[in-house]
């Protein structure tokens, strides 16, 4: 009886301690620096290939203000706003954006970089702008 108890407190506590994130990150990367903060985040890296996950949190309506650098490969940002995935923007090798978009209110914004291949020397900055 003891060993039932204790192992149902132990699951217990590994579900608790488990994220219960819509999204999670997936990659592989040498180099690489990244931050999240409530309504900031930015990743800087050599080699990146996978996905990353930002969760900000917007306190009032707004949009998202962004840049990107990337000196090769390709990759496609997006932006989830109460369970709707959209496309935010996409880059290439080579390329720089300076932008804003994506409407937002309060609530968590999901930022997903996700790369086709393996991306080089890359830099992405995210804010909300409210």
């Amino acid at each position: 009886m003891k060993r039932i108890v204790t192992l149902t407190v132990t699951v217990l506590l590994l579900i608790s301690m488990t994220g219960c994130s819509r999204y999670s990150s997936s990659y592989k990367a040498v180099a690489f620096v990244h931050s999240n903060e409530a309504d900031s985040a930015f990743m800087n890296f050599y080699s990146f290939e996978g996905r990353m996950v930002f969760k900000l949190k917007s306190s009032a309506e707004g949009d998202l203000k962004y840049s990107a650098k990337l000196d090769a490969g390709n990759a496609v940002v997006y932006y989830d706003f109460y369970e709707t995935r959209q496309e935010l923007f996409s880059i290439s090798g080579g390329e720089e954006i300076h932008s804003h978009g994506g409407y937002v209110e309060s609530g968590p914004v999901y930022i997903i970089v996700e790369t086709n291949g393996g991306c080089q020397n890359g830099e992405f900055r995210f804010s909300i702008d409210q």
